[in-house]
């Protein structure tokens, strides 16, 4: 089973004295692979490269906090729990950016990471957005 990922936004705009806001249900159904095709499908169109980025900075209190982990050792939660966060995110705008494309499927899916600045990283995610089809 995969997940479906329902994104609800909005556009409003001023006529006739009144302002109308008109509400967007986006459901998507979007194929992720870090390889060069979809196992038992087939590729039948290809709309190129698509990409999702987001930079995240945690606050000075847990910045403290992580530089006392640091000399200490151990896993750093709060700046796991950052790049997990800018993970998901980049991937979601990796998938809006295929899917108004008209893609089903995103292959050769890669992550960056960057540091911007002191306790702020970019997450880059990027890959080729195509549409694909079952075999036969």
């Amino acid at each position: 089973l995969r997940d479906i990922k329902i994104t609800i936004s909005y556009k409003c705009m001023f006529y006739a004295n009144r302002v109308i806001c008109i509400i967007f249900k986006e459901v998507m159904n979007m194929i992720l692979t870090n390889i060069e095709s979809v196992p038992g499908m087939t590729i039948t169109a290809q709309y190129g490269l698509v990409t999702g980025s987001t930079v995240r900075a945690k606050n000075a209190i847990k910045d403290f906090g992580a530089g006392l982990k640091n000399m200490v050792g151990g896993e750093l939660k709060s700046y796991t729990e950052l790049l997990t966060e800018a993970r998901k995110e980049a991937v979601q705008r990796m998938e809006t950016q295929a899917m108004r494309l008209g893609a089903n499927a995103i292959i050769n899916v890669r992550f960056a990471t960057s540091s911007v600045t002191v306790g702020a990283a970019e997450v880059y995610a990027y890959g080729t957005a195509v549409k694909v089809q079952p075999k036969g």
